[in-house]
């Protein structure tokens, strides 16, 4: 069989290898066209403030200075990210109108015609701002009288009506009063900037019959290429976007932050324009990871047995939604980890504070559950006095298995993984880890964990226990969500 396979099992040269390690390779940042301008950006020097006024006198007198833009040249000043795929409302502007909801927070774009003078006209720019009250704790953002960072009033995301994604799967207080042990406790994360080699940036360029071409290291081509059509009102035939080299991105690069701006500047100057974040703005601005507080109460047995599990997970989406709400939304999938529990309640809030916005970062909303959950497995694992190893395989899903939200598990091979992780370590196994397999448990498709055939009350195992369970009539993850 290997005979046959080309890659699979083999070690095989990138394409683009030789180039990125020789400096061959030209990256986005790296064209350069005659004429070109560079774009700066303003930013609040607060966390929340509303806008009084802004003075460009001063900066309009300095050598190389070509033009400001403001937010009455966008044509449609809505970030719109998650609307190509539904989620709404639009709420975060290309250039702040009104209102900054964070530190850093564009304002106005200054042209000019070396980074210099850029740099030297956006010092020279006066604002005029009254400073709000901040929020920087996703609990304290919900607190009744935190300052609201919305436009709409409240500072949680709306799912279906609730102001949190909720997973109702059995009767997670019967799994309780049922259970032998309680164990609880509280996971938080920091947020976490993907730190990309090369920052974001774009440079548009107008071309002949009105396109324009826009050399950009999104992770997202397509993406980007629609939202900016969407915010500069243009049919997308006009624009041509070139990418590939994305210089770094794990996430932090899917947002459409720098190309519907530059793009906008190259029509209003019809000149190219560069804009390129410094090390700094990448750092402080550009979306991170969100800070998590999940609280996570289990039920469980003193064999192993998780019997319930409640979870209260709190992202910090920062001052605007991005890709945050999405993530809640796959992070409630998960929360409840590869472990068949009969009785599960998850509820998910998508929280706005005065922090940078955050986004995108390698398996965002799941990489937080599974920190979390993996720690509760062995606090559970010391709890009821059993080596962490059979914690997991006494509670791994199965083939034919009911998720919480109402997904049947397929092709799971936990168990498999588990007892080749074990080889690869040394791990010695029992006799009954090594002969379980991820196959359907006895009886047919079940919701249920343990050893094979295993029957429980609540909708551990077997077909009645699943109907048990999915008959709950509670709402969800996967029912009507966005």
């Amino acid at each position: 069989m290997s005979d046959r396979l080309t890659v699979v099992g083999r070690s095989v040269q990138r394409s683009d290898g030789v180039g990125h390690v020789t400096g061959r390779t030209r990256f986005a940042a790296d064209h350069t066209f005659p004429g070109m301008l560079h774009l700066k950006m303003v930013r609040s020097p607060v966390h929340h403030a509303l806008i009084r006024g802004v003075d460009l006198s001063e900066a309009e007198h300095v050598p190389g200075f070509v033009r400001a833009l403001t937010w009455r040249d966008v044509p449609h000043n809505v970030y719109t990210i998650l609307g190509l795929i539904g989620v709404e409302p639009e709420e975060e502007f290309v250039l702040a109108q009104d209102r900054v909801r964070y530190r850093g927070e564009p304002i106005v774009a200054i042209l000019a015609e070396t980074e210099a003078a850029a740099l030297e006209a956006v010092s020279k720019v006066r604002l005029d701002l009254e400073e709000l009250p901040a929020v920087f704790d996703v609990e304290e953002a919900l607190a009744p009288g935190a300052p609201i960072v919305t436009h709409w009033g409240s500072n949680a995301f709306m799912f279906e009506g609730h102001p949190f994604r909720r997973v109702r799967f059995g009767d997670v207080e019967a799994g309780f009063a049922q259970a032998d042990e309680i164990v609880e406790a509280v996971y938080n994360s920091s947020p976490i900037e993907q730190a990309p080699m090369e920052p974001t940036g774009c440079i548009a360029v107008p071309e002949a019959g009105g396109r324009f071409t826009v050399y950009t290291n999104t992770q997202a081509l397509y993406f980007s290429l629609d939202n900016t059509a969407i915010i500069l009102q243009v049919p997308g035939k006009r624009l041509h976007f070139v990418g590939g080299t994305v210089g770094g991105g794990f996430g932090g690069k899917v947002d459409v932050i720098v190309e519907p701006i530059a793009t906008l500047a190259a029509m209003k100057t019809d000149r190219p324009v560069r804009y390129v974040f410094s090390r700094s703005e990448e750092m402080q601005v550009s979306s991170t990871r969100s800070a998590w507080r999940i609280r996570i109460r289990d039920g469980v047995m003193r064999d192993g047995r998780i019997v319930a599990r409640k979870v209260t997970s709190y992202a910090d989406s920062g001052a605007y939604s991005r890709q945050t709400p999405y993530a809640l939304t796959k992070h409630a999938a998960n929360a409840a980890g590869p472990y068949a529990i009969p009785n599960v309640w998850i509820d998910a809030y998508c929280v706005f504070t005065n922090r940078t916005p955050s986004s995108a970062m390698r398996g965002f909303g799941v990489t937080m559950a599974s920190f979390a959950l993996e720690v509760q497995m062995d606090r559970i694992a010391e709890r009821v006095g059993l080596d962490p190893w059979t914690v997991r395989f006494v509670n791994a899903y199965r083939n034919g298995d009911v998720k919480p939200h109402r997904k049947v598990v397929e092709d799971a091979t936990l168990i498999e993984t588990m007892q080749a992780a074990a080889d690869l370590v040394g791990h010695e196994l029992t006799d009954e880890q090594r002969a379980m397999t991820s196959a359907p448990r006895d009886g047919g498709a079940g919701g249920g964990g343990g050893t094979a055939g295993r029957e429980v009350a609540g909708g551990r195992g077997g077909a009645a226990g699943r109907e048990g369970a999915v008959g709950s009539g509670s709402v969800g993850t996967a029912e009507g969500g966005r």
